[in-house]
């Protein structure tokens, strides 16, 4: 129901409508269309049923954060140089790079207005705690981008898992959990005593949610995942594991590892290159001037050392000895316990198939690592 619900209010709100069938607009729905698990709405939604409110309340707020998530990725996609998103060539890889970030860009402007308009909803006071929960999910989300971005740049490695954790609450949870249940627990009338709770509630669920994601990009289901399965360590990425096999690995084995994630991420060439493009396009998957930018762009990339793919074996072989992985899990697993505890002290929610949404929600991130 939520998904059905906020794909028709992301449609309304942002879709081509009076504006009429120019692209930008047609875009804009590209990503939120493409699927996925609407979790951020189906959080809103259900924090505000749950505590007695009612969808039209909450329903503009929840598909601006579904927005705000979508256009998230577009940019994300473009400086993780991703090829696939949801089963599907990424935006920039179909239609180029300028477009995909106008594109972002005009999702999170147009995200202003039903913010605005829910003083109409809502009421004057609850439409500015919302605002200014969504103006600091932003702030934080942003934050959490640059940090590690900037351990990327620097070739930081020197990290524990507080570091990683920070990182997670700053770009993970504030916007994925925390920011939509206090937009749904506000639209329902809660007052700001409520937001605390919520907030730890959120940081728990949150961590252990992106370590189970990170523990599935090495060994789940490309169907299901709907990733590049081991892109994580192919673009090098900071993740729980990676970094405590770092801490954990011989000093040889420490020297090797960062050599080989230090290289760049290969990319397709030759007939390999020319075959892919060349099925994408007939399949109506890439645009001529996707393809076009895409031949330009790799022909004219400096050839350097790049990963292969028994670097990446071997990384993954090492993570294994050192317990990485089973390491990873224990701390998901902690902070799933620790959510639910949370959950379980929030006796001014009231039981019902609202509040087990929550509660369903933990026992599903906690099941992703078994």
């Amino acid at each position: 129901m939520c998904k059905e619900a906020c794909d028709g209010e992301i449609a309304r709100l942002y879709g081509p409508g009076e504006r009429g069938n120019g692209s930008l607009y047609d875009l804009i729905l590209d990503y939120p269309l493409r699927g996925g698990k609407a979790l951020r709405p189906a959080l809103s939604i259900a924090t505000c049923l749950g505590l007695g409110g009612h969808l039209e309340a909450v329903l503009p707020t929840a598909a601006t954060l579904e927005l705000y998530h979508n256009a998230f990725l577009i940019h994300d996609d473009i400086e993780d140089e991703s090829w696939w998103r949801r089963g599907k060539p990424t935006l920039h890889i179909d239609h180029g790079v300028p477009i995909a970030i106008n594109v972002g860009d005009a999702m999170l402007s147009l995200s202003l207005q039903p913010l605005l308009d829910n003083v109409e909803r809502v009421g004057l006071g609850p439409a500015l705690r919302i605002l200014r929960a969504v103006a600091k999910m932003t702030r934080l989300t942003v934050d959490g981008q640059a940090l590690e971005l900037d351990w990327v740049r620097s070739n930081s490695w020197r990290l524990n898992d507080a570091d990683y954790l920070k990182m997670v609450e700053l770009k993970t949870s504030w916007y994925t959990f925390i920011t939509p249940l206090q937009a749904g627990a506000i639209a329902a009338g809660a007052g700001p005593e409520r937001m605390e709770p919520l907030e730890s509630f959120g940081r728990h669920l949150g961590a252990a949610f992106q370590i189970t994601d990170d523990l599935l990009n090495l060994r789940g289901d490309p169907q299901e995942y709907g990733k590049e399965i081991g892109g994580d360590l192919w673009e090098g990425k900071r993740t729980l594991m990676l970094l405590y096999t770092l801490r954990h690995a011989e000093p040889k084995d420490q020297d090797r590892a960062i050599a080989i994630l230090a290289k760049r991420r290969p990319s397709p060439d030759g007939e390999e290159l020319t075959d892919l493009l060349d099925r994408l396009a007939a399949q109506g998957e890439l645009s001529q001037s996707g393809r076009a930018e895409l031949v330009a762009r790799l022909q004219s990339h400096q050839p350097s050392e790049c990963k292969s793919i028994s670097d990446i074996r071997w990384l993954f072989e090492l993570m294994l000895d050192v317990g990485a992985l089973r390491h990873a899990r224990d701390v998901a697993a902690t902070h799933a316990r620790q959510a639910a505890a949370v959950l379980a002290t929030l006796d001014w929610f009231p039981h019902s198939r609202h509040r087990d949404v929550l509660a369903d929600l933990v026992d599903y991130v906690h099941g992703r690592t078994r």
